[in-house]
């Protein structure tokens, strides 16, 4: 049997914060393994200074994805997934006047962020997002650890490419899926639905009680930063001065119905007049209103990063709020699972991460992954499930990351809103199609993916070297 990745769906929507997976959590995420590392090697307590180099796509737009910061939270001892989000700016500006790193909360270190936080804008040959951790070592030697923020909020080192080493430390699942083909193949051969056998293969991860526990924490999140983002005005963090939209738009869909909580908030939402145009414009607020709230350092699911966290559950919520009212947590189970096995078959085949790919990466792995989802919701057969990514992924084909000022704000707010939507059309037009005669199999699309982010120019791949991000005078934002 050959050795295939085994990516969870747990690996594929993961609680963080914003505003990047790929420039925030991974960078955050990489300082908690530094941490790890100095412990392992039992150098923890002799190190007397801290020092960061960030590299390529982590220099050019670190600012704006709060990279230096997602750094300092992670040496802290914080983490993403449970920090309480009201102590983050003071821990930071903490650090800043006293020039105190209290490293994992253990160790006080004279620090400047400043000067031990430095942004280098050459690229390291292995991968865009390349970044090195250095602690000083009873003042005489020197550790080092080189990380890569691969996307989504992967974090690898370099020599997890020798081939052997892989083998090594990838579990085997007991449907071993690389390729749209294989898993097909399973579901034929088991005479199970995609849900099902990709419920198999968390199952031999997690008890089923975790995997709902799990599945049942990613809702909430998700639901909460929809409720966070329609229910806060304002202008975004950063500089651009954007102005929240789904607090207005919010206003006028939901009328003067009543709640109090995110759960009422969903009922309510069903009360409402529901037309072609309130279906857009609630589909939009849902994928604007997560975005908003990661452009804020606010708490959302990677989905399969931070840029792109609107459009899965925007589409997951027009599920439960308009397609089906009596729509339960196993409909949404079964909508997580079939999604994050679509964003594992792109992570496999191509990228997830914008640095790599462009926003086809990020916004477009999305939509696949939502159209699948709810394809699968609607009724359709494991193969329509995947016609229906192949079309969300086929229109998103070389779309271009160029954040404007390198903030996750302009166009890619949104670019999520457009995701949900494309995703939603997929779907629909997959469950008309024939899946016996379609022209490009998800397979094709991956691969074309691929060998579009390979000849992509690098000033479009997240560096805001080019399109909107030098187009767009920032005098005039």
């Amino acid at each position: 049997m050959k050795k295939v990745e085994c990516i969870s769906v747990f690996d594929m929507l993961k609680i963080g914060v914003g505003p990047s997976s790929s420039h925030t959590l991974g960078p955050w995420r990489a300082a908690q393994r530094f941490i790890d590392e100095l412990k392992e090697e039992e150098i923890f307590n002799r190190v007397t200074k801290i020092h960061v180099d960030l590299y390529g796509s982590l220099s050019l737009t670190g600012i704006g994805h709060a990279t230096d910061i997602a750094v300092l939270l992670g040496l802290l001892g914080y983490d993403p997934v449970k920090m309480d989000l009201d102590l983050l700016e003071p821990s930071i500006t903490k650090i800043k006047e006293s020039h105190i790193l209290h490293l994992n909360q253990e160790r006080e270190l004279n620090f400047d962020p400043a000067k031990q936080v430095v942004f280098n804008k050459k690229f390291l040959d292995f991968h865009p997002n390349g970044m090195t951790f250095i602690a000083t070592i009873d003042d005489t030697s020197q550790y080092k650890a080189t990380f890569y923020s691969i996307g989504g909020g992967f974090v690898v080192k370099e020599e997890r490419e020798n081939a052997k080493k892989k083998v090594e430390v990838f579990k085997q699942f007991p449907f071993s899926i690389e390729k749209g083909t294989e898993l097909l193949a399973f579901c034929k051969q088991e005479n199970k639905n995609i849900a099902q056998i990709v419920l198999e293969n968390e199952k031999s991860l997690r008890s089923e009680k975790e995997i709902d526990e799990g599945l049942k924490a990613i809702w909430h999140v998700m639901l909460e930063s929809m409720y966070v983002g329609c229910h806060t005005p304002g202008i975004l963090p950063g500089g651009l001065k954007v102005q929240r939209r789904a607090f207005g738009i919010h206003e006028k869909l939901i009328g003067d119905q009543d709640y109090s909580n995110p759960q009422d908030w969903l009922e309510a939402i069903r009360k409402t007049e529901v037309k072609f145009r309130q279906i857009l414009k609630w589909v939009s607020c849902y994928a604007i209103s997560v975005n908003e709230v990661n452009a804020s350092l606010g708490r959302v699911v990677t989905a399969p990063t931070n840029g792109s966290a609107g459009t899965v559950p925007a589409v997951m919520m027009y599920y439960m709020t308009i397609e089906n009212h009596q729509a339960t947590f196993e409909h949404l189970k079964e909508f997580m699972l079939v999604a994050g096995e679509i964003g594992s078959l792109f992570k496999k085949g191509a990228t997830i991460s914008a640095a790599m790919g462009g926003c086809q990466a990020e916004i477009g792995v999305s939509s696949a992954m939502a159209a699948g989802g709810l394809a699968h919701l609607l009724g359709g057969t494991p193969e329509q499930v995947l016609v229906a990514s192949e079309i969300a992924m086929e229109h998103h084909l070389g779309l271009t990351c160029d954040p404007i000022a390198g903030l996750v704000q302009v166009p890619c707010i949104e670019r999520n809103a457009m995701g949900a939507i494309k995703a939603i059309n997929a779907a629909e037009i997959a469950l008309e199609t024939d899946a016996t005669k379609v022209k490009v199999p998800l397979d094709s699309v991956i691969e074309t993916m691929w060998d579009t982010a390979k000849d992509m120019n690098s000033k479009y791949k997240e560096t805001s070297e080019g399109g909107l991000a030098v187009r767009v005078n920032l005098s005039d934002c």
